[in-house]
């Protein structure tokens, strides 16, 4: 798997919001959208998604171009991870997770056993298997994300595309969430994600593109990427990175923090 994103404006109206963007996802790797708000991340996820017709420029998957993909198609290809979010109605678990197979039935088709016993073995590799019958409205936030990730999965696609999966969750669902994330890609699933945290970046991403102003301002490897210097100038908080060495398995780990002080800017 390989997608492909090669000159890219979109935008609204005829007016562009992001410019002249390439970025590649191969599969079994993570790439991470780091950039303030306003940087034009959610265009540039809404123009993958197809919700929005590219102004300039391709996005391929495997060579093909999805500008001209059905919506059938595009969904057994790219699955999608909103935010957390609490809908209206108490569906259960497995209910919701069984609608992410709605990309593999035909138009007036209803789920089957085989779609339910999918669902449920999907929500058993997940960790989550003994939600199933619980309401969706009454888990905690991340055990409805780990719910969603769960729901995209079971389309069987080959791109996953999450915005802000660890968005609203305590620290332990933030690195429960980061984990899945590195399982999936270990198993050959291509991943991009957005998220408004470097150190999620620096934990789980296999390269780092930074959005500012519209425009890729930097992409490689996190360690390359992920400098004091460049989050400064994009953020406009004087920033440090940090080594942290783990004595136990002499590991060493990179961390940014920006300076909070009398002194900061």
């Amino acid at each position: 798997m390989r997608l492909e994103i090669s000159h890219l404006d979109c935008g609204y109206g005829g007016r562009p919001v992001v410019r002249d963007v390439s970025l590649t996802v191969a599969g079994g790797e993570v790439v991470c959208l780091l950039g303030p708000n306003g940087s034009g991340k959610t265009t540039l996820f809404r123009t993958v998604l197809g919700l929005l017709r590219p102004l300039a420029g391709r996005i391929s998957l495997d060579g093909a171009d999805t500008a001209r993909w059905s919506p059938a198609r595009r969904a057994r290809e790219i699955a999608y991870v909103p935010q957390s979010h609490l809908p209206l109605f108490p569906y259960r678990v497995l209910d919701v997770v069984v609608m992410g197979r709605a990309a593999r039935l035909g138009l007036f088709a209803a789920p089957g056993r085989r779609d339910r016993h999918i669902a449920q073995s999907a929500l058993e590799q997940s960790g989550i298997g003994h939600l199933a019958a619980r309401p969706y409205t009454e888990i905690s936030g991340g055990e409805r994300q780990m719910v969603l990730i769960t729901r995209a999965l079971v389309q069987q696609a080959r791109l996953l595309v999450m915005d802000e999966p660890t968005s609203n969750l305590d620290y332990g669902n933030q690195v429960r969430v980061l984990r899945r994330v590195r399982s999936l890609a270990g198993d050959g699933m291509g991943i991009l994600m957005t998220t408004h945290y470097p150190n999620h970046a620096l934990l789980c991403a296999d390269r780092v593109a930074i959005l500012h102003d519209g425009r890729v301002a930097a992409v490689g490897p996190p360690r390359e990427v992920i400098t004091g210097p460049l989050l400064s100038a994009v953020y406009r908080v004087d920033t440090r990175i940090h080594a942290l060495r783990d004595t136990a398995d002499e590991s060493e780990s990179l961390v940014c923090v920006p300076r909070f002080g009398d002194g900061a800017k």
